[in-house]
This record gives structure tokens, sequence and C-alpha cells, in this order.
């Protein structure tokens, strides 16, 4: 026993000892995610370029409530217990949908999700705003159409009077865009999730209230923080001239360019659709091979597209492009399933908008190896990436 404790101290010792002269060495912020083995990729300089938006504000309650999800807001000395009792949901049930214990502090600003849906925010629960956060594009039927089936069962459509005419508005609706939800597998870490989805760790941590060393859990649900929009246009304005020194004269069109043609113009239709045309073959010396034999409706646009589009009849088999690993398996925030195959340290490839998923976290796939399938009806296309250090790049060189 003694011979097996100080042989455990001697590598203590020696892995203390290379640790130390690593942190001497480096200045950012270091990735502990061993996935890949030793000497894997890096990726603590994850998406520095991007701005994000500041995470919306809870109500009094701590709820901030989506269409497809709503979260709650840890307070200061806050547990998932507190949080079950002030939101009137099981303890049980929310410490294990979190992947936490009931009795354990969460730090001020964590964010907590919840597996049913709460009363909405409302001006009664304090917030600024009535009901879910909606993009600008809500399908008005489709919500009321939810909202029915939300109700209790043998409870029909409830109607009240018109408040009169003196009565306070109706706080406005609140606006803005839902974010992806990401459930963290085991082996991922803050640097990892923000690189995957290209936002800056710093707001990955904001938004998800995570603590200055950015520790995750197996299990928790973390918001991936929505991009800022850009600032409109600065409006252009008159110049100012001394007083007494008159305004400049203008100069008339005419000078710069010619009076437009007011001859009538030919209308012309729009084009047609994007369609690549039929991908069924892959030239012996290509690096990868099509996950699916159909025609693209969508081509490669970096900031736009990071991938292609691939349609395909409804239950075709979605196979890998090479041979590799399923790094991992997660959801859109529609529940739809993403597979992500790493080929090699720096080399990915992702598979999104398919279904019936026949691998798992850590399989190994073979080329062409079937993984899922498409969707069914106008969704029958896989959306394919290649990604060099979670940078994606332009499928087609790989695919020719």
């Amino acid at each position: 026993m003694t011979l097996t404790i100080s042989r455990r101290r001697a590598r203590l010792s020696l892995m203390t000892a290379t640790s130390l002269v690593v942190l001497t060495a480096c200045t950012d912020p270091l990735d502990f995610d061993l996935r890949g083995g030793l000497g894997g990729f890096s990726t603590a300089g994850a998406a520095t370029g991007v701005t994000t938006a500041e995470r919306p504000q809870p109500d009094d309650r701590g709820v901030i409530s989506y269409p497809n999800y709503q979260v709650a807001v840890a307070e200061r000395g806050d547990t998932i217990q507190s949080i079950a009792s002030r939101l009137g949901v099981s303890t049980p049930e929310l410490a294990r949908f979190n992947g936490i214990e009931a009795d354990v502090p969460l730090r001020q600003g964590e964010v907590i999700a919840l597996p049913k849906r709460v009363a909405e925010p409302s001006a009664a629960t304090g917030a600024v705003a009535t009901g879910p956060i909606q993009s600008g594009n809500v399908d008005i039927g489709t919500l009321a159409g939810d909202a029915i089936n939300r109700a209790p069962e043998g409870q029909g459509v409830q109607t009240a009077a018109l408040p009169p005419a003196t009565a306070a508005p109706a706080p406005s609706p609140q606006s803005g865009e839902e974010p992806t939800r990401h459930k963290v597998e085991r082996g991922e870490t803050a640097y990892t999730i923000a690189r995957l989805y290209q936002v800056p760790v710093k707001s990955l941590a904001e938004w998800n209230g995570l603590g200055s060393d950015f520790a995750i859990r197996e299990g928790q649900y973390l918001l991936i923080p929505v991009a800022k929009q850009a600032a409109p246009a600065p409006v252009a304005t008159a110049a100012v001239t001394r007083p007494g020194a008159g305004s400049p004269t203008p100069t008339p069109p005419s000078a710069v360019k010619p009076l437009p043609d007011t001859k009538p113009q030919k209308t012309v239709a729009a084009p047609p659709p994007v369609d690549v045309g039929e991908q069924t073959q892959t030239s012996s010396d290509a690096r990868m091979v099509f996950p699916v034999s159909g025609s693209i409706i969508r081509e490669y646009a970096k900031g736009k597209n990071e991938g292609i589009n691939i349609k395909a009849d409804a239950g075709a088999p979605v196979k890998a492009a090479d041979a590799g690993t399923v790094a991992a398996i997660t959801k859109s925030a529609d529940g739809v399933p993403i597979i992500v195959v790493r080929h090699d340290p720096e080399l990915l490839t992702v598979y999104a908008n398919v279904t019936d998923v026949s691998v798992e976290k850590g399989t190994k796939v073979t080329r062409g190896q079937p993984m899922a399938k498409l969707r069914s009806g106008s969704d029958a296309y896989v959306h394919f990436e290649v990604r060099k250090g979670f940078d994606s790049v332009d499928p087609i060189p790989y695919l020719q």
C-alpha cells in the first residue's frame, strides 16, 4: 500500500510541476477539453470578434419566457428548492432536469431551465411587457392554437367582458430573438461550446451566470447569446457655415449624372430558386462523399449559409462523409437533431435537420455509414457543413 501511495504522489508531483511550467508559459485562458487527446486543438480564443446583446431582464419571479421554453434566473442565496417553491413546480423534477442537487447553492444570475411552463410574464409578475419574447414574424394562429391545446381538459375557451374605456392599456408583447438552448454533454467546456456557436465565451458566461472559472456541468442547459444587431447607418447632415458666410450652393443633379430614363422598362421575371443539380457521384480521389444523393438547393455562403443544403427523398439515409468519431449529438431550438463528426483534430463535419439518429456520441463511423435519415415533407434535406477548427469552409472542394 505504501508503494502505491508513493507512486501516486510522485505522479501527482510530476503533473503539478508540468502544469506550473505550462501555466507560466501561457497568458490566455486554458481550455481543459481533452476529448481529442493530448495535443488537441485549443478553443480559448473563440469568436472574439462577435458582439452579442445583453440577456433579457427577468420578471419579479426571475422568469424569462420564450415560445419554446422558459428559464429561471437565480437570485443570491437561491437553491433549486427555493426556485421550485417560488414558481410552484416539483423540486425533484427541477433538480433532475438540470442535473444538480436540490440543496446546492446557486450563483446569482445562474440560469435554471424549467421542465414545464409556468404562468407567462405579465404586469402581475412584474414584467415590463407581457407574454413570451417573440420574434417579429410570429405566427399568431399557431400561438393561439397552442394556448387552446394547453388549456386543462374539459375547460373550454374562456371569455371575459371588455374593460371600461378608462382602464389602463395592457402591457405590450415582448419582442426579441429566441436563443438556441444547448444541453451540455460530457467532456464539453464553456470554451468548446462558445467555439461551436461562434460566440465570445465571456458573453456565454454572462448570459448563463457562470463563475469566473467558466465551469459547467454535464446535463446543464446553456442559453447561447444572441448576436447584437448592427447600429443604423448615420444620417448625413447639412454642412454648417459661419455666420455671415452664406450657405453653400448645392450641385444641380444634371451636373453629376444624367437625367433618369423615362422610357417604360420591361418587367423581368424573378429567377427560379437556385438548384445546382443532381450530385449523385463522387470522384474516387475526393476527400469526402456526399451525405445524401440529391440536389443542392442552397450553396455555401460564408456568414449567410455556413454549409450546403442537399434535398433528397424523405427517409433517405444520411451518411458519414468520411471515417471519424461522433463528437456530439445535440438539438436545435426546435428539437431537431444535429450530428457533429470529428475526422481529425481540426476537421469536423456537421449534419443538421435530420431525424432517427442511429449513432451515439463516441461512435466510430466509417466512410458512407448511415447515421440518420432525412425528415419528411418539405424538410427532406440535410444541412451539411465542413469546419476547420470550427470555422466553416466550402464543402464542395472536399466532395469533388
